[in-house]
């Protein structure tokens, strides 16, 4: 007789259809006649996917969808939830957590503690800590097996489902990645702590202690740094404000002009520490703000009520259900007549009012007035919608703990300078700059082709090149200077040759091959070690762990170490200064990168620090103490050495009490400070059995008992005094965050650079020549090659000429036949022009 088939049961516990002859087939499970059989708990045999087809099938009948208004056709549920979402204005206030239950349902202590906090934070999926899981409760655990593919069921009087703790990173990401806000609830104490304290009988104490999302992950403890997912893309997060541009406001020409609403953002990579700001006027189209979308690509939006119906549109095809974007209003109501202003003021009073007592104070508060009044002048100088999104921004990075970042870490840029090109959305799009337009994949796009980084970080600055030409001579000329020097360093520009062919030309300059094979293998470490500059701001976050904290700070001195090989400037015997390094830019890069500043500060950070404990996650045995340096760690330390002293001592008590001279303590399954005796021996009443054996007993005396309580009370106490040196630790690290910042981003700089000049080795491209101001316009190009195509042809693909003048030929109409080449030797000449302003062309001139 063959296996009988298991019932299937649905995850969320739908209930089971009631026999009948009307049931449909697809929903009845035939039994085999075999003799009953223990009752089935549940199958995990299909995917979540599949389950939840068939749980869909056991429940009733759904209902009809909604139709459109207009057209009468029905309405895709989860599209209708997101337009929902995102276009009303104010949506209703999340109904509180106990209403969904039954009032007169008596709670247990834990659900009561989850009631709370739910009420408290009613739009975040909460992950509750309850012992070695984390729970999820109500409609948080249906979204959580549905999302994560978990078992949920009935417990008590809330649906429940749970995840292990050493899980956590891997399912928030998840989470986060589907657009949710997640909460981590954990046990504010430990169980030792709670023995000794006023709450013996009650459950644990429970708080949030971390909100997670898109654009906060990356910046986030115990869960970002970990650069899985989107760990190496940018997470903007992006405020957008709005003001309709009216006659009564005097600004005639911009409503002639075609505008009629005035847009101002600010874009925060919480976890780099950059900040964007714009303001700019926008048309009916909102070509400026789908420009602003599409470079920044932000993984939130944070949108200022009210927001003009044209703005929704558009954002909504931005943030779609496939794109998994997050979006949240917020209201401006209260910043009217300076509000904004004042209330980003505020953040900095806040931060100068707090002090610190150390021996550097005096540096440490020098250090903090300089970054204040740096970022007080970039606030000073932006626009007012600008300044209105950026207090959004802060009061919306408060419940994150990030709205000190603002005060101390952020870097402020415009979104475009006079220095930089402004390339509209169009073409972007057009030209495939970021993305192809086969299926919106990095994928054949210039950005693809032209991206030789090797550092994360540096292939985040290329993306701003590459989407933001420079149109100023002179940081065109350092910069190409700079590629041609990198790229004469590798042996092959212009002429390919060795040592041994070169003649005794006096115009001949020979770069130093050590220069190259220095910088690319320092490159090339540093792509292999963690993101440093998102490593350096979680540091300053507070939220980096000890291990991290010792790679990024190694990474960063070992590559300052080895660009002070390259003695940028030298005197040889006759006191003339020489230079290893031609290039003003590189020059000035390698500088900012080796200071000796920058390796002092690193190496002293790491002196203060066990890297083997760092290592293994051993926070007790983490700093050094001698010097002086910590003493409540030296003290706290000095504690549990002292508990286990006394501990040990014991031994010798039971020795001359039970007359065994060798008689010593053992250890079993983890349970420590055993007296293991036979089974004849006789001990104390108040001795405590632990476990057997057929001829062994274990016991614990009641003395061990209490010495084993204070040890382990005093390594709690010794954890608590170790987590606070170590936020401590951290907080110090403010002082050093400016110039590591500018470190790192020379090394994100030399990395761009490194690439061009690898792009230009590869391709065989040339360096563009410029014609002075008082020449007339002109483009000349031989022999120039589509960069995208030629890559995908190979050498299939035709090169073309070029020419327009202002004094001559200024125009060209190109005829032809379908699918001849018109639009592609178009594109052709717009992607040499953009690339000519960024480094070289792939032509002759």
């Amino acid at each position: 007789m063959g296996k009988q088939k298991q019932q299937v049961i649905s995850r969320f516990f739908a209930p089971k259809p009631k026999a009948s002859d009307s049931q449909p087939p697809s929903t009845t499970v035939r039994l085999s006649p075999t003799p009953p059989t223990p009752k089935i708990a549940a199958t995990v045999s299909f995917s979540p996917a599949k389950r939840k087809l068939l749980s869909a099938h056991l429940t009733s009948t759904p209902k009809r969808p909604k139709l459109s208004p207009h057209t009468n056709n029905p309405i895709p549920s989860l599209h209708r939830k997101f337009l929902d979402k995102l276009l009303e204005p104010f949506a209703e206030s999340p109904k509180p957590f106990s209403d969904i239950s039954n009032h007169n349902k008596k709670y247990t202590p834990l659900e009561q503690q989850v009631v709370d906090l739910k009420n408290k934070h009613p739009d975040v999926l909460l992950m509750i800590e309850v012992g070695y899981k984390y729970r999820f409760f109500g409609q948080d655990a249906e979204i959580a097996a549905r999302v994560l593919g978990i078992y949920a069921h009935v417990d008590h009087n809330f649906m429940t489902a749970s995840v292990p703790t050493f899980r956590l990173n891997v399912h928030v990401r998840r989470l986060v990645s589907e657009g949710y806000k997640v909460g981590v609830v954990k046990q504010t104490e430990t169980a030792a702590i709670k023995a000794h304290g006023d709450n013996k009988a009650g459950p644990f104490c429970r708080g949030l202690s971390a909100l997670y999302t898109k654009a906060t992950l990356e910046a986030a403890e115990d869960i970002g740094g970990k650069e899985e997912g989107c760990g190496g893309e940018s997470n903007y997060l992006c405020c957008v404000v709005e003001k309709n541009i009216c006659a009564e406001n005097a600004d005639l020409r911009g409503i002639e002009s075609g505008f009629d609403v005035k847009i101002g953002f600010v874009a925060m990579e919480i976890s780099t520490g950059d900040v964007v700001y714009g303001e700019f006027n926008d048309g009916y189209m909102r070509s400026g703000l789908e420009a602003v979308v599409l470079s920044l690509a932000p993984a939130e939006l944070l949108l200022a009520s009210p927001l003009s119906k044209q703005t929704e549109k558009l954002l909504a095809a931005y943030a779609g259900p496939a794109s998994n974007v997050r979006v949240e209003r917020a209201s401006r109501d209260c910043f009217s007549d300076g509000g904004a202003l004042a209330e980003v003021m505020s953040l900095y009073e806040n931060m100068g009012e707090c002090k610190l007592a150390d021996h550097d104070e005096q540096l440490m508060q020098v250090t903090e007035s300089v970054n204040h009044k740096v970022a007080i002048e970039a606030i000073m100088n932006m626009p007012d919608l600008a300044v209105q999104a950026l207090a959004l921004t802060a009061r919306h990075l408060k419940q994150f703990g990030f709205d000190r970042f603002l005060c101390l870490g952020a870097s402020f840029r415009p979104f475009s300078s006079n220095m930089e090109m402004k390339i509209s959305a169009n073409t972007l799009q057009q030209l495939e700059v970021l993305r192809n337009n086969s299926d919106g994949t990095e994928s054949s796009s210039l950005l693809n082709i032209m991206n030789n980084t090797l550092t994360i970080y540096g292939s985040r600055l290329l993306r701003h090149w590459v989407t933001h030409p420079l149109c100023d001579r002179n940081m065109i000329s350092a910069r190409l200077d700079a590629v041609s020097e990198i790229a004469e360093s590798m042996g092959s520009y212009r002429a390919s040759y060795t040592v041994d062919e070169l003649d005794e030309e006096a115009d001949v300059t020979i770069v130093q091959p050590d220069f190259y094979h220095l910088l690319s293998t320092v490159l090339t470490i540093l792509g292999r070690s963690p993101d440093i500059q998102r490593g350096i701001t979680r540091i300053f976050h507070q939220t980096a762990s000890a291990s991290e904290f010792i790679a990024v700070i190694q990474a960063l001195l070992f590559s300052g170490k080895q660009l002070q090989r390259l003695e940028i400037e030298e005197e040889n015997n006759e006191g003339v200064r020489t230079k290893a390094v031609q290039s003003v830019l590189l020059r000035k890069l390698i500088l900012t990168a080796s200071s000796s500043s920058v390796v002092g500060n690193a190496a002293k950070l790491l002196s203060t620090l066990n890297k083997e404990a760092a290592k293994q996650g051993n926070l007790p045995n983490l700093f050094v103490v001698s010097n002086g340096r910590f003493p409540e760690v030296a003290k706290a330390q000095k504690a549990v050495q002292l508990a286990t002293e006394q501990l040990d001592s014991l031994i010798n008590l039971y020795r001359k009490q039970l007359g065994m001279r060798n008689l010593e303590f053992v250890s079993v399954s983890g349970t420590t400070h055993l007296i293991e005796l036979p089974l004849e021996v006789k001990v104390p009443l108040n001795w405590v059995k632990v476990n057997s054996t057929k001829k062994m007993i274990r016991y614990h005396p009641a003395e061990v008992l209490t010495a084993l309580d204070q040890l382990s009370l005093a390594n709690e106490e010794l954890m608590v005094v170790c987590q606070a040196a170590w936020s401590s630790f951290l907080r110090d690290f403010e002082r050093y965050y400016s110039e590591f910042q500018a470190a790192v981003q020379a090394l994100a700089t030399l990395d761009c650079l490194h690439s061009l000049a690898t792009l230009l080795k590869n391709k065989n491209y040339i360096r563009p020549v410029f014609v002075d101001d008082d020449e007339p316009v002109q483009i000349r190009i031989c022999s120039g090659r589509h960069p995208v195509l030629e890559t995908i042809l190979q050498e299939n693909f035709v090169p073309n000429d070029t020419n327009l003048h202002a004094d001559g030929e200024y125009c060209q109409i190109v005829t032809g036949p379908n699918m001849g080449g018109k639009s592609c030797y178009i594109r052709q000449v717009a992607l040499l022009a953009m690339m000519a302003q960024h480094h070289q062309q792939n032509c002759m001139f």
